[in-house]
């Protein structure tokens, strides 16, 4: 079942290269809805008690979402 979009695109005769490339930038669209509610989530204390971030981690991470969000808008 995995294998099958990858057999599909093959017998097409698309440039494996190409459908490599294609499929990480349609990936890439979907980082910030992963990475900012795990950041939302991740620095709430009554959510996760002693295992919450710590104000460091929450401002790196969102620097990072941020920096992702950014590329992908600009690319």
């Amino acid at each position: 079942m995995t294998l099958t979009p990858a057999l599909i695109t093959r017998w097409a005769g698309v440039n494996p290269t190409d459908a490599l490339v294609w499929s990480q930038v349609v990936l890439s669209f979907g980082m910030p809805f992963a990475l900012i509610p795990l950041i939302l989530l991740t620095h709430r204390q009554d959510l996760m008690g002693p295992l919450a971030n710590r104000p460091v981690t929450t401002v790196t991470a969102s620097v990072v979402a941020a920096l992702v969000t950014g590329l992908n808008c600009i690319s």
